[in-house]
């Protein structure tokens, strides 16, 4: 398959191109060539032809940022996005679109599943929910696929921030009332990888998905693990105290419960995820043995 891809340098971009099949061909442009603010660079290069799948993985994500540059978040996640899933209709070819657990308020009793309401909380939520929107309405080929609190040896993410904190100090604060599941990028790609072909060839069904490492966590439930775990490759094990969401006060606020369920993937895919400790291992291993930390 040739697949092009937006945000080839995120965190799951990275692992779409680290991780492609035998015989596959992931093609990313870097940004400049690509800007998902930039909806006729988009038409363009999905007008090419030679694909048979789009993924859309680039997204404006930096969530507090957001809150004062609202023009960009909307013009990346919900423009971008319409303009994606109108060429891929054009063009006769599948969009899979990366979204994410902030379309929800994390107000529910439980994991959620597809069909809940959506009712983001800020800026970056009500974006990707527009974009979700946006695809829905423009490409009836598509798959949205929801995941939460992504974690690879690759680019920013909690796990990183972690032990880079914690070899330098003894004590860490970390939120332990907000719920989720703790997602590793390279699982994701490699489900990306597995719904693909059924999406090009129209065996596989359309519509809105989650996907996350099975079981859940708060923030701190994260950290102690992430540190027990680099404690085995002789990195420090500070010690972290839980507190409250309003002990951290943010610019945007996060959903309390970020839980997702992924039966609905089960059913239709046949994807099972693993537990998210033994995703978060590999991620830790590889860092510890590496020096991406």
């Amino acid at each position: 398959m040739r697949v092009l891809l937006t945000g080839g340098s995120g965190q799951v971009g990275q692992n779409l191109r680290r991780l492609a099949p035998a015989g596959w061909e992931v093609v990313a442009p870097p940004r400049r060539q690509l800007d998902l603010s930039d909806p006729e660079a988009l038409a363009d290069k999905v007008a090419e032809g030679g694909w048979d799948a789009v993924v859309g993985s680039g997204a404006y994500t930096a969530v507090d940022k957001a809150e004062a540059d609202v023009v960009a978040a909307w013009a990346a996640n919900a423009l971008g996005s319409a303009a994606l899933a109108a060429a891929t209709k054009a063009a006769g070819i599948p969009l899979l679109h990366l979204s994410t657990d902030y379309v929800f308020d994390g107000t529910k009793d439980g994991p959620y599943v597809e069909d809940d309401p959506v009712a983001p909380l800020g800026v970056y939520g009500a974006s990707k929910e527009a974009g979700e929107q946006a695809v829905r309405t423009a490409n009836p080929r598509h798959l949205i696929l929801r995941t939460a609190w992504v974690v690879s040896a690759d680019g920013a993410n909690f796990v990183k921030t972690m032990l880079r904190l914690g070899a330098d100090r003894p004590e860490l604060r970390v939120v332990a009332d907000q719920h989720g599941c703790p997602t590793s990028a390279a699982d994701i790609a490699i489900t990306i990888f597995a719904i693909l072909p059924r999406l090009a060839d129209g065996t596989g069904e359309a519509g809105t998905f989650h996907f996350v490492n099975a079981g859940e966590a708060s923030w701190h439930d994260l950290a102690a693990h992430v540190f027990d775990r680099a404690a085995a490759h002789g990195r420090a094990r500070p010690t972290v105290h839980a507190i409250a969401t309003a002990e951290y006060p943010t610019p945007a606020r996060r959903p309390a419960n970020s839980r997702l369920d992924t039966a609905r993937l089960t059913r239709a895919y046949g994807i099972q995820p693993r537990p998210w400790g033994q995703a978060v291992d590999e991620v830790v291993d590889r860092l510890c043995q590496g020096s991406n930390a």
